[in-house]
């Protein structure tokens, strides 16, 4: 079976590779695990030079980069620059934060000495979507490998070019060969890799029946995993909120890589007393942001991933309005060719309505009126899904109030949820569990290991 790259703009084939056999991902997965012995021996200093030299090469190439991924999976050129740049970020951060955030911990016990130490599990298995093609495999490859792991990447079918480009960038900045491989492989082979003996913990980013898969699979291993998963992230716009700012801000939190993010804004909840205030300025600003083609520098947004996910996003939308959602803006496919899908508006919401139950992932906002700041919460949380939520008010009593109640990873007051470097990153139910990033990122696949002294 071969690996294609297809132009989402143009439907245009652009690339294609042979899937790996299994004799040859057994010599892959042998060169990572050999590699990764010698690694878990280096220090940190040897582990900072060549994630440094990373961070350096992604920031020197970030326009081909993302012309890459404006090819591969419809990324605006802006947008992969800064995913790049944000990539060199995290390699950063982790090569000068990797020392501290593991550095033993002496405990008092019965014993002259103890303490606990971090040291490496093995080689992990990443496997990766296509919304973020570079900052998906980063956010795994940068805490991880300074924890001394080793690492093969399983990447989306859809963008090979990618993933065989990370793979250059970390031999090119020097780490030992064989330490990370991309593996190019279809979701088939993914159970059997798994199983093998050589793969110690798995990390997922995808869907949530994908992770249903990896964790019943790793866990008939009794490897551990993380799983980032989907999301229907609520934007509760309270009655005291910045109106203006609130619906600026939700309409880059709707549509930011084409509404392909888990961690979009999805439903959008909003106070009745200005329902019909913040309706009219999100119209406005959705109204305003740009669809086409995703090399050209003037574009915000670009095609959906492929045609097959945008006709599924428009068949939710078409069973919405069916369900009761009034239409404002979009909510048709457009004539030509690609996978474009127009930046749309769903008012009048219902919790019921599909468009509230399901996650749309693409440029489609979901508005519902609620008549309080508590029946918000209850709104928010009835959704199987919590991995970010964005709450807008200027009361610092209703932040104390709300924000322990509501039910997700992270909780961004009166700002757009977004993932840091610095900060711990994953949901909870059907989101997933587990946290990439942070301190607590780089400990996911450690050995959190007791040494007793007399």
């Amino acid at each position: 079976m071969a690996i294609e790259s297809v132009n989402p703009a143009t439907g245009e084939r652009v690339a294609s590779f042979p899937e790996m056999s299994p004799a040859e991902v057994d010599r892959l997965l042998e060169g990572a695990a050999r590699a990764q012995r010698s690694w878990a021996l280096a220090t940190f200093t040897e582990r900072r030079e060549p994630m440094r030299r990373v961070a350096a090469l992604l920031r020197e190439r970030a326009p081909d980069l993302a012309k890459l991924m404006a090819v591969e999976m419809g990324k605006p050129l802006k947008d992969g620059v800064a995913e790049v740049n944000k990539c060199a970020l995290g390699c950063d951060y982790y090569a000068e934060t990797a020392e501290r955030h593991l550095a033993p911990r002496e405990e008092p016990s019965d014993a002259t000495r103890s303490y606990v130490r971090f040291d490496p599990l093995g080689v992990i298995l990443a496997v990766m979507p296509w919304n973020f093609p570079f900052w998906q495999v980063f956010r795994f490859i940068a805490p991880h490998l300074m924890a001394g792991n080793g690492g093969v990447l399983k990447h989306a079918s859809n963008v090979p070019q990618c993933a065989l480009a990370i793979e250059e960038v970390m031999r090119q900045a020097g780490f030992p060969e064989g330490l990370f491989r991309t593996l190019l492989v279809g979701a088939a082979a993914v159970p059997a890799i798994i199983r093998d003996p050589r793969i110690a913990a798995v990390t997922l980013t995808g869907s949530e029946p994908a992770g249903r898969s990896v964790a019943e699979n790793a866990g008939r291993a009794l490897k551990p995993t993380v799983l980032e998963l989907g999301g229907s992230d609520p934007f509760i716009v309270l009655a005291d909120a910045d109106l203006d700012e609130a619906a600026k801000t939700a309409a880059v939190a709707r549509t930011i890589n084409a509404g392909q993010s888990c961690i979009c804004a999805k439903r959008f909840i909003v106070e009745a007393s200005v329902y019909e205030g913040f309706l009219a300025r999100l119209s406005a600003a959705l109204l305003a942001v740009r669809v086409g083609d995703p090399l050209d520098p003037r574009t915000d947004i670009g095609p959906q991933a492929r045609r097959e996910l945008r006709d599924e996003l428009h068949g939710q939308v078409t069973q919405a309005i069916a369900e009761g959602a009034r239409p404002l803006l979009g909510c048709t496919v457009p004539a030509g060719p690609g996978a474009f899908y127009p930046v749309s508006l769903l008012a009048d919401v219902k919790p019921d309505n599909l468009a509230a139950r399901e996650e749309l992932f693409g440029p489609v906002a979901v508005v519902l009126r609620v008549a309080s700041a508590e029946e918000a919460v209850v709104v928010a949380n009835d959704s199987r899904f919590g991995l970010g939520a964005s709450l807008w008010t200027r009361d610092p009593s209703k932040v104390a109030s709300l924000v322990p109640r509501l039910a997700a990873g992270a909780v961004f007051v009166n700002g757009l949820v977004k993932s840091d470097p610095r900060l711990p990153f994953g949901g909870v139910k059907c989101s997933g569990y587990g946290r990439e990033l942070g301190q607590e990122g780089i400990r996911a696949f450690v050995n959190v290991k007791s040494v007793w002294m007399k």
